[in-house]
């Protein structure tokens, strides 16, 4: 498979999971204006944004669909019969590879007619636009049609119309929904879009989906089901998340009612996470600024925490003269006071002035950093007096 034919699959079943979910807005090349479809741009527009690819024919292209708007459109180039006509296997190629080339289609599609008076001509004309549709890269999508003989919708039947659309070179197939469904997809090589066909119950239509997709469908092709809704925004969104979001049948519904009603639907809760993260260190500012004068009070906090081994080692703390010991000692003991009890802090300030016993019990510990920076030097220094290291401290006094 060439890689213009294998992107323009890709963007119609998408790659991570090969499923899509194509809007069908061709009814009219043998309905005419169908209910709800009257007016095709006025249906279209609002519903467009959310499905893969497009289903349409060249007329409304050219008139009713948003040339601005990226959506793969697959183009159906069938047709001669109408609903008031007697059969309407009597369909032949109406449109040109080359004006799909025009058009800009991802991928062309018509319809087959297995076991109907004009199944020849349909088959014949399949394999024709196979061959010309290869020359230019375009998938072919074949639509196994029964026309008004709703009852062939069978698994015995449709795998055999299935099955012989994929022998023919159809790159994909759209058939029915039918039970023992697993048993066309298992005998169609080719990825299988399930029709949606007349309009159903919403919850009937998403059971369809579900089921569809459950029994090995690559996708869903609904038209009616979608815009025939009362509210076409919320089915197809509720459609969509079934294909591509593994909601269950219970889930999908719920979320069409959710979204029918007006009511918000939570689709970025992560976005209170990152809001939470912001709150939490905003909280915490002081520890982090106490943790970096921890990081370079660590360095000083050795001969601090143990401050009888301080006395013990003199000649560190005068070999870093007047500079060290008024920065250490008051930084030192205060942001230890953070995370120890208080009552410490405010015993050894009152030794040295009574004064400011009020000061350390509001704690204002930038305007107290100063005052002990500059008489701590007398004060603290004669404690270690008591132990065998007072000859060391006594050096910087008469400094």
């Amino acid at each position: 498979m060439d890689y213009g034919l294998k992107s323009r699959i890709a963007s119609i079943l998408k790659p991570n999971n090969g499923r899509g979910v194509m809007l069908a807005v061709d009814h009219g090349y043998f309905l005419g204006p169908t209910e709800k479809l009257e007016v095709p741009k006025r249906t279209i527009s609002p519903i467009v944004r959310y499905c893969d690819s497009l289903m349409v024919t060249r007329g409304v292209v050219r008139s009713s669909v948003d040339p601005n708007f990226p959506v793969p459109i697959v183009l159906r180039v069938s047709g001669g019969a109408s609903i008031i006509g007697e059969d309407l296997s009597n369909e032949e190629i109406t449109t040109s590879i080359k004006d799909a080339i025009r058009i800009n289609a991802t991928a062309v599609t018509m319809s087959i007619f297995v076991g109907a008076k004009y199944e020849h001509k349909s088959l014949v004309g399949l394999g024709h636009l196979v061959n010309e549709a290869e020359e230019y890269g375009l998938p072919v999508l074949a639509v196994t049609a029964v026309g008004k003989e709703l009852a062939k919708r069978d698994a015995r039947y449709l795998s055999l119309s299935c099955r012989i659309a994929a022998e023919f070179g159809a790159h994909m197939v759209k058939t029915y929904y039918c039970d023992d469904f697993q048993k066309v997809v298992n005998s169609c090589p080719v990825p299988i879009i399930v029709a949606g066909g007349p309009k159903l119950p919403e919850r009937d239509a998403l059971a369809l989906t579900y089921n569809s997709i459950k029994a090995g469908a690559a996708g869903v092709d609904m038209g009616r089901n979608i815009w025939q809704s009362q509210h076409p925004v919320a089915m197809i969104r509720a459609v969509r998340a079934i294909v591509h979001s593994n909601y269950n049948l219970d889930q999908a519904y719920k979320l069409f009612q959710q979204l029918a009603k007006g009511q918000p639907i939570p689709q970025n809760r992560g976005n209170f996470n990152p809001n939470q993260n912001q709150n939490r260190p905003q909280q915490n500012r002081p520890n982090p600024q106490g943790n970096r004068q921890n990081q370079n009070r660590n360095q000083q906090r050795r001969p601090q925490q143990n401050r009888p081994n301080n006395q013990n080692r003199p000649n560190q703390k005068p070999g870093q003269p007047n500079q060290s010991k008024p920065n250490q000692k008051p930084n030192q003991g205060k942001p230890q006071n953070q995370n120890r009890p208080q009552n410490k802090p405010q015993q050894k300030p009152n030794q040295t002035k009574p004064a400011q016993q009020t000061k350390p019990a509001q704690q204002p510990k930038p305007a107290q950093q100063p005052k002990p920076a500059q008489q701590p030097k007398p004060a603290q220094q004669p404690k270690p007096a008591a132990q065998p290291a007072t000859p060391a401290p006594a050096a910087p006094k008469p400094q």
